[in-house]
This record gives C-alpha cells, structure tokens and sequence, in this order.
C-alpha cells in the first residue's frame, strides 16, 4: 500500500495565507463605486447597491415574447369587462353617455319648447337661434351666421323673378276726390339704381285700406344696386295724416318684466283700423340704445341714438335723441336702435360696410343679409325699406331715394324681417289670413302679429277722427 504523505506545515499554512488572501479580495457589499476598478480586475461578480432608473420593460419583452396585434388586446379587454361584476362596470361608455343624457334633462326641454313656440320665430331654425342666443350663445350665432352669409353671397347680376317688380298701372293721371280728408301728396317715383330698369321699376302701387278713397299707403320695388340685379328691394309709404303709429312690446323685447298695455298680439278694436305692422330693431343688448314705452324706462335712452318717438296721438318722428328727438309730456314711447344712417337727406358720413362697432355687433353692416329701416320725409311721411341681400350702404341710399331725410336701421335677418300690409275696407277687422307681405321673397308670415311674439314691432292705424278736405288729389302709379 502505497501512502500519500500530508503537506508539511510549511505548505498548508501556506495555501490557507492564499485563500485568506483571495476572500479579502472580494469586494464589501457595503462599498461603493471607490473599489469599482479593482472589483473588475478580480474578474469575479459586483454587487452594485446603488438605485438605476431602467426602462420600463413589460415582462413579456424581458422573455422575449412579441406585443400581441391590436384585436387580440381588445379581445382581452372586452373579456374582462364581461367579467366585471356590476352593468356600469360591464358598460361604462354607455353608462357614462345615459347619465349626461339625463343630467341634460332641463336643456333637452327647453328647447323643445322653443322649438315649438311662433313666440321666438316663424321657422324652427329661428326659434333655436333665439334660443341659443338668450342662454349665452350670442358669439356662436353671430359667428355661425356670418360664416353663412360669407359662403353664400348674394349672386351677381341676373334678373328678378317674375312678378317680383309689378306692371306699372294702365293709368298715371292725378285724379280728382272731390270729398276727401286732408293727406299728404302722393310720393314722386323712385329713380331706380340700374340704368336698364324694368318696366314698373320704382312706380308706386296703392296698398293697404284707402280713407274716402284715398289710398293710406304705397308700395314701389326697385333693385337696391347695379351689381346683384337679380335681388328686390321693398319700400312701402305711408301718409301719417291718415295714419297713426304705435309700439307694441314683444315677450323678450324690452324683456325687463314689466306688464305693458300694448303688447304682442294684436287684439280688440285695434283689430278694425289696423292697416299695417312692421318689424322693430335690434334684442336690446344689441341695440346700443334705449325703451321707453307707457311712462317706464325700460332701457336708459342714449343721447345721439337713432330713435323712433311716437306721441299720444300716433304722431311719429325719426331721428337722433337729443337733436331730433326729445321728451315731451305727450311722449308715448321712444325705441333706439344703433345710429342713424341717413341724415339731412344723405347717407351719413362714414357709413362703412364693414362698421360692426356703429351697425351692431350681429353680423355689422358688411354682410349683405336681409335688412330694414324706417325713415321719415321733408314732409313728415313714413317710408319702410326691407329685402334681401342689403348691406348697410345699399339700405342708406334706397332710404335715401325714397325721399328719406332722416333714417334708422330696424332689425335685420331673414326670420325678423316682415312688412305687412291689409288691404280692406274701412271697419273690416284684420286677421292673418288678410294679411299681404311687401315682398314677394319675405320668409315670415301675415299672421306674426295675432299671437304672441318674442319681439316687440310697429302697427299703423287708421286714424279714428281724420279731417276732410275740401278736395283733394292723389296720383295713381
């Protein structure tokens, strides 16, 4: 047997100094980076304690496995929410869209009853935008609007519709009315703006009920420029010495709660003289002016304003408050709306088409849109202008050609403007269904002023005790 002899003493101490040597080598869990160098030249395993950000990897990356594609990810996740214990958790989108669904309760009815109530409009659209517009949507509509009309423009040249512009009557003789009330003289015909007009262009028309035969009011249509000769212009006359004025309050227009004698419908006796009804101007938070109406200042009248003053006995004025116009004890009401446009028998200075600042901030006067005013002559007669495609400038001067020394902008858009007049005989009550628009485009109806309405307007009325004259003429055509 062969014997294998033990290291001597010498050797073994020596092997236990080399691996004391080595484990004293290997670095403190507790150290940091300062033995790094020497860590790495051991070539034995670092145990770094200090905190690494590292990029969030999800677990089946660090394994090497692929993302699953996009219909596998909604797969799992409606799985999941099928196993949701509860319906919200199970449909959470829906349930989310039910519970703003009936939270919006009180809007849904709102405007489901503007949408039906003639009060705000003749159309559902019109009746919406009131809507909008009395709940803080102001900007929106007048952004919506002129966005509209921009795309939309009236077109260029072309001619009227048929019918638009009557014949001119077989006979334009002064006729002689031997018995008759004193009237004003019957207006001289409108020069028309184009150079080619057509036939009856600017003549005078008889409308509404006639006083001993004597016509109250006359109707003549020309084209309101010589660019976009395919649009109409209505303007209608009236003979204050026949006819009387007055306001009539609507149910937002003034709108501060006060309970007016003379408000929206028409009604009663009024029923039996009533021989036309214009629209008014502007909501009053776009009107820049002031109501007065039945001794209450509904809105503080504004010194300069365009104003319409009427009297006790239906005497009208238009003009600017403070010059033209002013207080008086026989003062019945007093409707602003903006400045005037037409002064001294001009259009006034610096009446620019794009003014929103002086024309209201509803579209302003660039636009051309569905536009009316009222203007008053030399010889204190009322003239009404309204149609389609006008802008400011366009309604100044047919004001002005009219015979207008001084005029207002009225409302403005296709569902506020309106012009009616009654053609029947003395003491036959008027009705919406008698009524006749001045225009044959106007998109309202007769019938506006029998019911409630949102806006206040103008009624004129055989007067009830008219003077006879002696004789007296007026010119037919």
């Amino acid at each position: 047997m062969v014997g294998v002899a033990p290291p001597d003493g010498g050797s073994a101490r020596a092997a236990d100094d080399e691996l004391r040597g080595s484990c004293s080598s290997m670095p403190d869990p507790t150290t940091h980076n300062e033995h790094s160098t020497d860590h790495r030249s051991s070539g034995l395993p670092v145990v770094d304690s200090t905190p690494r950000r590292e990029a969030s990897v999800s677990a089946r990356y660090l394994h090497g496995l692929s993302r699953p594609p996009r219909r596998e990810r909604r797969a799992l996740r409606r799985q999941k929410r099928r196993e949701r214990s509860t319906v919200v958790g199970r449909h959470p989108k829906t349930t989310a869209l039910l519970v703003v669904l009936v939270l919006l309760t009180p809007v849904w009815a709102s405007l489901a009853t503007a949408a039906t109530n003639p009060a705000l409009g003749p159309t559902v659209g019109g009746r919406l935008t009131e809507w909008v517009r009395d709940h803080g949507g102001g900007g929106i509509v007048t952004w919506a609007e002129d966005t509209w009309y921009s795309w939309h423009a009236p077109p260029k040249g072309g001619k009227p519709a048929a019918g638009a512009i009557p014949e001119p009557v077989a006979s334009t003789t002064t006729l002689p009315v031997a018995t008759g009330p004193a009237h004003l003289p019957a207006p001289a015909a409108i020069v028309p703006f184009v150079s080619d007009p057509t036939p009856g262009e600017g003549q005078w028309h008889p409308i509404g009920r006639t006083v001993d035969g004597v016509p109250t009011m006359y109707a003549a249509f020309l084209r309101p420029n010589d660019v976009n000769t395919s649009l109409v212009t209505g303007v209608a006359w009236m003979d204050t010495k026949l006819l009387s004025a007055r306001l009539y309050a609507g149910s937002s227009i003034p709108g501060t709660g006060q309970t007016f004698p003379d408000t929206a419908p028409v009604t009663g006796a009024a029923l039996t003289v009533l021989d036309a009804a214009f629209n008014s101007g502007f909501r009053m938070q776009d009107a820049d002016g002031g109501y007065y109406l039945d001794g209450v200042t509904a809105y503080p009248l504004r010194t300069g304003a365009a104003s319409l003053a009427i009297d006790s006995t239906g005497d009208v004025t238009v003009g600017a408050w403070g010059t033209d116009v002013a207080m008086t004890p026989t003062t019945v009401s007093v409707r602003q709306n903006l400045d005037l446009i037409v002064d001294d028998g001009a259009p006034v200075p610096g009446l620019g088409e794009s003014d929103n600042s002086r024309w209201g901030a509803t579209l302003g006067g660039r636009i051309q849109v569905w536009r009316s005013g009222l203007g008053e002559t030399a010889d204190g007669a009322l003239v009404y202008v309204g149609g389609s495609g006008l802008s400011i400038v366009d309604l100044a001067n047919v004001l002005v050609r009219a015979g207008a020394v001084r005029a207002m902008e009225l409302d403005i858009n296709t569902d506020w403007v309106n012009f009616t007049h009654f053609d029947l005989q003395p003491g036959v009550p008027a009705s919406g269904t008698d009524g006749t628009l001045l225009t044959s485009d106007e998109r309202t109806y007769p019938d506006r002023y029998f019911y409630a309405l949102s806006r206040d307007f103008v009624t004129m009325s055989v007067r009830p005790n008219v003077t006879p004259g002696a004789t007296s003429h007026y010119k037919v055509g």
